[in-house]
């Protein structure tokens, strides 16, 4: 099975700014196990450098992400183009 989401990450940048990128990649976790019934989420690198291209305070308000979920339930998110 394979999605596109948007996934936000506005109620990220009321925490405290010295662990918001940390926190946002937990949230994009989250947001996939929730979403696509999967017990394991594995998060592309291009992804991650994305939430942290601006620093660990300055995190962009919302990403757009590929998610691919395999026969094992494991899912695998990369950046959307």
């Amino acid at each position: 099975m394979e999605r596109t989401y948007t996934i936000p990450l506005r109620d990220v940048k009321n925490v405290q700014r010295t662990i918001r990128a940390a926190k946002a990649i937990r949230v994009v976790q989250e947001f996939l196990k929730k979403h696509m019934k999967a017990d394991e989420v594995k998060i592309d690198s291009s992804v991650n450098e994305k939430i942290w291209e601006r620093g660990i305070q300055k995190i962009p308000s919302k990403i757009k992400v590929k998610a691919v979920k395999d026969d094992d339930g494991v899912v695998e998110a990369t950046l959307a183009e």
